[in-house]
């Protein structure tokens, strides 16, 4: 059945409650519009001001695009869905849709942990940073993670499609992995446990090196000599690990903490996944950049209009003519004017 083109699942949405629907669309639309404005302007202000054409902000774009590519595959079919009163969604529209969601989902794990690993590096080896992070080694780290993501994706969505359904009702807002195997009346046996083994590496290798840069960064930190950088560290630290925490939390208790059927886990499975497909992307955009003083600036010349192609380019040549080897910074400039 699942496998003809007239076959279609229901998805339960976000809620039940007709007299919620319209704020659930208000709300909705307004942080969907928020996040891709957000991101979108992130994107331009890096790609148009070569002052940011480091490492660090390279990979802040590239961030920035995967959260607008994530949140787009899952929040306007939700609104279509909510507007039209219809929950309808085609058997190849929804294995679409599970593709894109993992390959964009993985790629923001993998890229965070790539930023936090560049923040290591020029936090805790100054010297050696620009020869290892070089933008040919950057461009193959994230064409590495466009990758890897694209074939775990392709795994998951396989596997899903062996499957035989015997309920048209996703009890999501989304077609995701977990739901998806709940509704099916094959055996889902190899489908567990390559989610298990496959998506648990995928989710805790990322993680632990994100914790384990922050943890080296955050000694290197405390050997810094200024009480008034080390604050300023810590609290640009605090709000990174406060979106990893969010992020990562959500995820490992959406697909490697197995939840039951009754109405209360499924409300916490549609909560969890809400803050990491809509509340993550939302927030990356205010926490990585409104609180970089260079990131800002560059935000306001664009909205001025004011690019520096030319500018940055004058001033990258006089740079290179002036000063052959770079100056050493201490501990404390790094710390602060790297995040």
């Amino acid at each position: 059945l699942a496998r003809l083109g007239t076959f279609e699942f229901l998805l339960s949405g976000l809620s039940d409650q007709p007299q919620q629907q319209h704020i659930l669309f208000l709300l909705f639309l307004w942080m969907y519009v928020v996040t891709v404005a957000g991101n979108l302007l992130i994107v331009l202000a890096i790609g148009t001001d070569t002052h940011l054409h480091t490492p660090m902000y390279f990979f802040l774009a590239s961030l920035s695009c995967a959260d607008i590519f994530f949140t787009s595959t899952t929040v306007p079919k939700a609104l279509v869905n909510i507007q039209t009163q219809s929950r309808s969604i085609s058997y190849a529209g929804c294995l679409a849709q599970l593709y894109f969601f993992l390959t964009f989902g993985d790629m923001d794990i993998f890229l965070l942990a790539t930023m936090a690993y560049d923040r290591y590096m020029a936090i805790c080896h100054p010297l050696h940073y620009m020869m290892i992070m070089s933008l040919h080694r950057c461009a193959l780290l994230v064409t590495a993670c466009w990758t890897l993501t694209s074939l775990v994706a392709m795994t998951h969505t396989f596997l899903i499609f062996r499957l035989s359904f015997c309920s048209k009702i996703i009890p999501d807002f989304f077609c995701d992995l977990g739901p998806l195997m709940k509704v099916s009346c094959s055996d889902t046996q190899v489908s567990e446990l390559v989610l298990l083994f496959l998506g648990g590496a995928v989710i805790l290798i990322p993680f632990m090196l994100i914790l384990v840069s922050y943890i080296r960064i955050v000694s290197a930190i405390l050997r810094a000599p200024s009480a008034q950088g080390r604050r300023k560290a810590f609290s640009t630290c605090g709000s990174h690990l406060v979106v990893v925490a969010l992020f990562f939390g959500t995820v490992i208790r959406a697909y490697l903490c197995p939840s039951s059927s009754s109405s209360n886990s499924v409300d916490e499975d549609t909560a969890a996944a809400v803050m990491y497909t809509v509340v993550t992307p939302l927030l990356n955009p205010f926490i990585y950049s409104l609180r970089n003083k260079d990131m800002k600036a560059a935000v306001v010349r664009l909205l001025k209009g004011r690019v520096s192609f030319s500018q940055g380019q004058g001033l990258l040549l006089r740079n290179r003519r002036c000063s052959p080897s770079p100056p050493v910074r201490g501990l404390t400039e790094i710390s602060t004017s790297n995040f």
